[in-house]
């Protein structure tokens, strides 16, 4: 069993993004900047923000952190919004989620200029990502999708099974993992039968916040396992995978914590980076 070490992925994909950067302030004068607007006092919010400018400022990323209070009206994150949509110096924009209940979060989404849209959760990216054409893709499965990717080159017809349908997971890495023609099933809440879904699969990618779902009965010997789920328990942090248990199964399994999270973060960078070239050469 191979455990995928996430920590040193995202490590050596920010080594070579810094060196992009470099080249990039040497060419166009400029670096790529990333926005992040926060609102609220929300922790996690505040820890992952805190740990993106760190990672922005490690590659020569222009970072700033925009912070409003939690009552803040909706229009006046609309207008920011409109604001860094116009500024040139602003290559990625994005807006931490949860919002408050008060703030329209599709609203927000759409309105982000697509080509800034670093998440990839804007309407046209979807469309853009579902129809196999160029996209920002959202950082969550990209960065699952090149770890299984720095494990197995080839996917040609292995059989994919996602649990959990989301918009921010399930839905995009369906998509990826269809562009390299692998097999995909999507599992979810009423699914009649998870685990015999699951003993088919080649690559499973559970994301449900459901701790330690996965058992190793429900894994096919050699299987790669992503396990994108961080739960709180009282013995520390788990995933949506028994770990101790599949990992005497899979070919290759990450970690919760240090695998899929590290890579979130470095692949935010990664489209930072790829939208400030697109708009260079546009």
């Amino acid at each position: 069993m191979l455990k995928i070490d996430g920590k040193k992925a995202a490590a050596d994909l920010k080594a070579d993004l810094k060196k992009k950067v470099a080249e990039l302030k040497s060419t166009y004068n400029a670096v790529p900047g990333l926005t992040v607007i926060l609102v609220g006092e929300d922790t996690p919010s505040q820890i992952y923000v805190k740990n993106k400018e760190k990672s922005a400022n490690e590659v020569g990323i222009k970072s700033e952190v925009i912070r409003y209070p939690e009552k803040v009206e909706e229009k006046v994150v609309l207008d920011k919004i409109k604001e860094l949509n116009d500024n040139n110096e602003v290559s990625g924009i994005l807006v931490q989620l949860p919002l408050p209940k008060h703030i329209d979060k599709r609203k927000v989404i759409e309105a982000i200029n697509p080509s800034k849209d670093v998440d990839g959760f804007h309407p046209m990216n979807v469309g853009n990502l579902s129809s196999g054409y160029e996209s920002n893709i959202p950082c969550t499965p990209l960065g699952c999708y090149l770890l299984i990717k720095n494990i197995e080159k080839n996917l040609n017809g292995k059989h994919a099974v996602i649990i959990g349908r989301s918009n921010l997971n399930g839905k995009p890495m369906a998509q990826l993992l269809l562009k390299e023609n692998c097999t995909v099933t999507i599992t979810h809440s009423k699914t009649k039968d998870l685990k015999a879904e699951c003993a088919k699969a080649d690559i499973i990618i559970a994301a449900v916040g459901r701790p330690k779902l996965v058992k190793a009965d429900w894994v096919k010997k050699d299987a790669i396992i992503i396990d994108v789920g961080i739960n709180k328990t009282d013995s520390g942090l788990v995933g949506d995978v028994d770990f101790d248990g599949v990992s005497k199964v899979a070919k290759a399994i990450t970690p919760v914590p240090g695998g899929v999270g590290p890579m979130t973060i470095a692949c935010l960078l990664n489209n930072t980076v790829e939208c400030f070239k697109k708009a260079q050469s546009s």
